[in-house]
């Protein structure tokens, strides 16, 4: 895709990687997705199993984008959808959130020692197991203890959990939507992977984006 114009690189909830506006809150990385210069249009989903959220900027650091060679960088609307998409922090420009969020996976493991990156991103790849194109839904959990910050379907659409509400979000606008109550009984669809929720749960310090709260 040439011209003026969104890039495809904007990442949705579940995943996926879209040209809408709007470049967000974080930065992401799952390695070199386009191939040659300036097409600003991906030909694969990922190229290993990190998935990682980054920083904006770092240490003055300027990423060139759509370079041979180079990964393509990924945007983010905010560090909920990054979870829900299934990356998780960067361990040298978000080296402290990467800290808590590889410590409460081992917390819940039985409190054994902190997991390494490559360890967490064989956990993370497991979880996000596509069928055909289209991720599956990872898990059905109770709308009861579900953590902030958690994605789930409403409808046909994802949604983020705050509080006692849910907001949609609009994957062709890549911003939040309408909001409704959220259900205090049965089980909810959740988009967000199970070791993700596990940090959720144990307090993670997620950013979400304020016309959400």
């Amino acid at each position: 895709m040439t011209g003026a114009g969104p890039a495809r690189n904007r990442v949705s909830p579940d995943g996926d990687i879209t040209a809408a506006p709007g470049r967000g809150a974080w930065m992401g990385n799952r390695g070199r997705l386009h191939e040659g210069a300036g097409t600003r249009d991906i030909v694969r989903d990922h190229q290993n199993k990190a998935w990682l959220t980054c920083a904006l900027s770092f240490r003055g650091r300027r990423v060139p984008q759509w370079q041979p060679g180079r990964y393509t960088p990924l945007f983010f609307l905010d560090e909920a959808v990054a979870l829900a998409a299934g990356h998780r922090p960067c361990a040298e420009c978000r080296h402290e959130a990467f800290l808590a969020f590889a410590r409460a996976l081992a917390e819940s493991d039985g409190g054994g020692p902190r997991l390494r990156a490559r360890e967490i991103d064989a956990r993370l790849h497991a979880e996000r197991a596509r069928d055909g194109q289209r991720r599956r839904l990872l898990s059905e959990l109770p709308w009861d203890g579900l953590p902030d910050g958690a994605f789930v379907i409403a409808g046909n659409d994802p949604a983020v959990v705050s509080g006692g509400h849910l907001t949609r979000y609009d994957r062709a606008s890549n911003a939040y939507g309408g909001r409704e109550p959220r259900p205090g009984a049965g089980m909810a669809a959740v988009l967000t992977p199970p070791s993700a929720i596990t940090v959720l749960r144990a307090g993670y310090p997620v950013q979400i984006a304020d016309e959400a709260r």
